[in-house]
């Protein structure tokens, strides 16, 4: 792929200024919905809530920053992960010291394999074939979130309009891509996102807005740690939640990788790894959920053209200054479910292509068996991610951050496949 700019250019200041606005509107929806999902669960008090919230910027921000510039050093968005939510959900009633030390555990943890060389190693597992499978796999296991997004109850919009709207801001964001040129085209998802948004409120109107949030308020109480405590049932569990947030971290560094060939990938992993493994420390010291690479972001890359590392920046800063300001938390994170759904859409597709291309990226030609290594992955993944909560509620608590998750066990699966039962030749 041909790209404007590459993965240590430094874009000219407006450039990185809209790239990087770009990638925080990546980042904030996760934020918002992950941190608000928790929040809730953990006090019904509105500033503890947004506490939360900040809280998470912080670490995401942070986490960032340290990545693109000691870290894998790639175009990579963090926030929390979506995973650690299932060992919080399955360790209800438990103190949040109980639950919290688990998390910092496990990123202690997950930093000295790193440290050891450990994932150094594994990238040799990471064929063209298993590469491509995890890229497909980000996109169809997304489908159930994606249409939760564009079925939102709260809308009060039929949902058949929300379908329809959702088709149809995909279908123009396209239309963009083909007759836009320069910076426009670079920029199309935050334009997407901001007409996209103007459009649907003014049919569809919030119903209440975010009284008594302070525009600037310092989260004071970050660094309040928990009374920590372990309990062997939750650390169990959590540490299968990290051994699928490692696996999510690995296939999102070696998608970006199969993009852009950077040299030293086995360093940049461990580096990667080991930064992570650090975010969930700071993260379970700080009582809230710990960071992970997005595996979306080779998706992102792919549909605007922009590699560099460098424009992550912006967004990193930008999360740490609204980890002080409640008020430009709740104002960012009101854009419409709707609205964010058609931009994966968007974005997604764009992956899908990607991991075609990684396909045939060592210039073999393709064989049957290749596309066996993609099939029962891609298909059993995507059925695991449609598994009714209820269905998954009954797995085993120590197993179900692994047997739950689709992207985990469709990955597992390819590797299983590529390198003991099919091995193409």
């Amino acid at each position: 792929m041909q790209f404007r700019y590459r993965l240590d250019d430094r874009p000219p200041l407006l450039p990185l200024l809209l790239f990087g606005l770009q990638w925080l509107a990546i980042a904030v929806p996760a934020i918002v919905i992950i941190g608000g999902v928790v929040g809730h669960l953990q006090s019904s008090d509105p500033a503890a809530q947004t506490l939360y919230l900040q809280k998470l910027a912080l670490v995401g921000g942070l986490t960032m920053a340290v990545q693109v510039l000691w870290g894998h050093r790639l175009p990579l968005v963090a926030g929390p992960a979506a995973v650690l939510l299932v060992g919080v959900v399955a360790s209800r009633g438990y103190p949040d010291g109980v639950v919290y030390g688990s998390i910092l555990v496990g990123g202690l943890l997950l930093t000295l394999l790193a440290a050891v060389g450990l994932f150094a190693g594994v990238v040799r597992l990471f064929t063209p074939r298993v590469v491509a499978a995890v890229l497909l796999l980000i996109a169809f296991t997304l489908l159930p979130t994606i249409r939760d997004l564009l079925l939102d109850p709260g809308s009060g919009a039929p949902p058949l309009v929300q379908i329809l709207f959702a088709l149809a801001l995909a279908l123009l964001l396209y239309a963009a891509q083909r007759f836009l040129a320069g910076v426009w085209q670079a920029t199309l998802i935050v334009w997407g996102v901001l007409f996209g948004s103007a459009a649907w409120l003014l049919v569809y109107p919030p119903s209440a807005g975010s009284p008594g949030l302070p525009l600037f308020a310092l989260p004071l109480h970050a660094w309040a740690l928990p009374a920590f405590a372990v309990d062997p049932g939750v650390l169990t569990a959590f540490l299968c939640c990290f051994l699928a947030l490692a696996v999510n971290d690995l296939g999102s560094m070696q998608g970006v990788a199969s993009l852009l060939q950077p040299e030293g990938m086995p360093g940049r992993i461990g580096r990667g790894m080991a930064v992570t493994g650090l975010g969930n420390a700071l993260a379970g010291a700080l009582g809230v959920l710990g960071p992970v690479d997005f595996s979306l972001s080779p998706g992102v890359i792919a549909a605007t053209g922009c590699a560099s590392r460098y424009v992550l920046l912006p967004a990193a800063a930008a999360l740490l200054l609204l980890s002080c300001s409640p008020l430009a938390l709740a104002v960012l994170g009101a854009v419409p479910p709707v609205v964010v759904g058609a931009t994966l859409l968007f974005i997604l597709s764009s992956q899908v292509a990607a991991g075609l291309l990684a396909l045939v990226a060592d210039g073999a030609p393709l064989r049957f068996e290749h596309g066996l290594v993609l099939g029962l992955p891609l298909l059993f993944g995507t059925v695991i991610a449609f598994l009714p909560p209820a269905v998954v509620a009954g797995f085993p608590a120590f197993l179900r951050p692994v047997l739950g998750n689709g992207f985990v066990v469709g990955t597992l699966t390819a590797i299983l496949l590529e390198h003991l039962l099919v091995r193409p030749q």
